[in-house]
């Protein structure tokens, strides 16, 4: 589709999402910058999240519902989004996540001042109830080889302006695609600039997939062959001897700081 200047397209997926998707649907009403459209895939959700949505959308026309006739994935959901998708810049934000309201007002902001393609910011982290159970700093910048290593950016609070980066998609997998995304955005752009104070809340969810990335091991190695086109020992190499040593650099790193506050 074309692309409309100024227009931000959020991309959200949705799949059983009732009991957070009003919260994620209000987070973005109340956002200062109204230059915008919400782009809901529903990837075959069993619940009433979809009937929801559907409420939203028949009060405010910048908000749509789409729907998968099978369940595909997030990444599959999350492009199918983008290919319906009018808006210049593209942000996403998950069914069970919430931005602060000048998250979109500050990052755009941030795009003019640095002329970058993409940006991004802390986060908070918060459980079912909406208690804040920590937060996420950003580094100021990342660059492309950064990403290689490990993904350092949250993905809730990542957008882009397809005006530089050309039109990206996710890798259709089932998990990781957003770091894969994050790769080849960087690839284009080489660097991403970060608001340091954080603009959204990740949800983390009883019965979510665990956040523990060495359980992804193969989805990880997967995005070193089918993204970054190594050979299947080449992605194994890289696996070992790049991401793992980040890994458990980060592990170290944050043990020490949690021994340094005691």
């Amino acid at each position: 589709m074309g692309m409309t200047d100024g227009l931000v397209s959020i991309i959200t997926t949705l799949y059983n999402s009732e009991p957070f998707i009003a919260r994620t649907i209000e987070s973005v009403l109340a956002q200062t910058y109204t230059n915008w459209e919400m782009v809901i895939t529903d990837d075959c959700s069993i619940d009433n999240a979809p009937a929801i949505v559907e409420k939203y959308a028949a009060s405010d026309s910048r908000i749509r519902l789409l729907r998968l006739t099978e369940n595909g994935g997030p990444g599959v959901s999350r492009n199918h989004s983008i290919e319906n998708a009018n808006g210049r810049y593209i942000a996403f934000l998950d069914s069970d996540d919430t931005w602060a309201p000048d998250k979109l007002e500050k990052q755009l902001d941030l795009m003019k001042r640095t002329g970058c393609g993409v940006v991004y910011s802390s986060y908070y982290t918060c459980d079912g109830n909406d208690v804040i159970t920590g937060m996420v700093k950003c580094r100021k910048s990342v660059r492309y080889w950064r990403m290689v290593c490990d993904n350092a950016i949250g993905f809730l609070t990542m957008m882009y302006d397809r005006s530089v980066t050309g039109d990206c998609r996710l890798p259709e997998i089932r998990k990781r695609q957003d770091w894969g995304l994050n790769i080849r955005l960087l690839k284009v752009c080489r660097i991403a600039y970060g608001v340091r104070e954080p603009l959204a809340s990740y949800r983390i969810r009883k019965g979510s997939v665990s956040r523990d990335k060495l359980s992804l091991a193969k989805y990880n190695v997967g995005i070193y062959r089918d993204v970054m086109g190594y050979s299947r020992v080449g992605a194994v190499l890289m696996f070992g001897f790049v991401f793992l040593p980040f890994y458990f650099g980060k592990k170290i790193l944050n043990f020490v700081k949690t021994l340094n506050v005691g």
